[in-house]
């Protein structure tokens, strides 16, 4: 019998429910770990903002520490501090999350505080004392060449849409945003329709779903989050000159698959043999001397995603760096991937995988990511299989749907005007 359910739970760890109030619960049963990992899915982000809002869902990131009608901002601290929990957040142009990790035992205390910090008061006392640690935030960020370069990228690539408005938001916006405007926005779009409970680790799952009946079953439902606009990927040429830094950074962006496509795994094996560790970016850029830093990223979003390549160099090696990026592009584009590099990346991944599929901490959000992303969550099994398709046939089709020989887009970001927009 305990043989049986031992398949069972392996084959199909998930449990999922929906609340009264439309609340999703999403929970990965790990049995044999010793912790359990909770997070809470809000299903906004920067893409959801109105312009005058922009930088909002980051903002309310914030606020939703600094306390509720049952805790102030210390004393959610101490409690998380008390449980010997971990808690942290992050606000994407898709999503925002709230998390933490506990001994299993502890995974009522967890989820009631989480909870509770989801009803925020937005206490007015820190609204103004917390837009300044925003505002010195966004100062700090002029200060990192790759912030100003990835949010000038998305800017250039997303024109005109919300996609190319920075996690952050605008100076201007912030100081304008009142505590009404973001209670308004938090109202909407921290209904219970609109999250997501996400759980992993060795706790009960009926008590799990005992615990949030009782801590979230209340909540408000809301409505559901309205249909996104699709973006359209730009070419050309973007510079921005910004005298402060030594280096230029030069980018290439070409439209690449979304999060939910089946070449998913495809585009991240690109994306690590082209810029990865150990890749054709470190062998053929860095280790010639022509940029301290380059490398190939995809960046994944609901119904879009892009394939990144970068470098730094010192100003008069723009073109050598260029030519040298757009030569790899082209190679990988158009000519066949030795089999040894697909193995590499392909373990690489494997690796990855299982080291993460033995932590709540780490399956939690690649759970998360499932739930908001695909519906259903995939076990590690699943997510290993994905892997294994991955050939060269695959990357074939990639780039026969997904081609990077061309212009793409180019970004130009530091001291000097290079090349020039005309």
């Amino acid at each position: 019998m305990v043989a049986a359910l031992w398949k069972v739970l392996m084959a199909n760890p998930f449990t999922m429910t929906e609340l009264d109030n439309g609340l999703r619960v999403v929970i990965e049963h790990m049995p044999g770990v010793k912790t359990t990992a909770a997070g809470f899915l809000a299903r906004t982000g920067a893409r959801d903002e109105e312009p005058a809002l922009a930088g909002v869902s980051h903002f309310l990131e914030h606020m939703c520490f600094k306390g509720t009608a049952k805790r102030g901002g210390h004393q959610i601290n101490v409690d998380f501090d008390n449980l010997g929990a971990h808690p942290n957040a992050f606000t994407s142009q898709e999503r925002t999350f709230f998390y933490s990790v506990v001994r299993s035992a502890d995974m009522d205390a967890q989820i009631e505080l989480l909870a509770d910090m989801m009803r925020s008061t937005l206490p007015p006392e820190e609204f103004e004392m917390e837009k300044k640690v925003v505002l010195e935030e966004i100062a700090m960020s002029r200060d990192q060449l790759d912030h100003v370069a990835f949010d000038f990228i998305l800017k250039q690539l997303f024109e005109g849409h919300p996609l190319g408005w920075p996690v952050l938001g605008y100076e201007e916006t912030l100081c304008n945003l009142t505590r009404d405007q973001m209670y308004e926005y938090y109202q909407d779009r921290y209904a219970a329709r609109n999250m997501v409970l996400v759980v992993a680790g060795s706790a009960d799952p009926q008590r799990i779903i005992e615990s949030v009946k009782r801590h979230a079953g209340e909540w408000a439902a809301g409505s559901v989050r309205g249909t996104r606009s699709i973006p359209e990927v730009r070419t050309g040429v973007g510079v921005r000159q910004v005298t402060r830094f030594n280096q230029q950074m030069l980018a290439l962006s070409y439209p690449a698959p979304p999060a939910t496509d089946t070449l998913h795994e495809t585009a991240r094996a690109i994306a690590a043999i082209l810029g990865g560790a150990n890749s054709r970016f470190y062998w053929n850029i860095m280790q010639t001397g022509l940029s301290p830093r380059a490398g190939a990223w995809r960046l994944d979003y609901a119904d879009t995603g892009l394939l990144l390549l970068s470098g730094q160099c010192e100003p008069e090696r723009c073109q050598a760096l260029l030519d040298a990026m757009r030569r790899e592009a082209e190679t990988i584009c158009r000519q066949p991937v030795a089999q040894r590099e697909i193995d590499r990346v392909k373990n690489r991944r494997r690796t990855s995988l299982a080291v993460e599929g033995e932590s709540p901490y780490h399956r939690l959000t690649q759970v998360m990511d499932d739930a908001d992303y695909r519906g259903d969550p995939r076990t590690v099994e699943s997510r290993l299989e994905a892997v294994e398709q991955v050939s060269q046939d695959s990357i074939c089709e990639y780039f026969t749907r997904y081609p990077c020989d061309g212009p793409g887009h180019l970004a130009s970001v530091g001291p000097c005007d290079w090349p020039g927009t005309n």
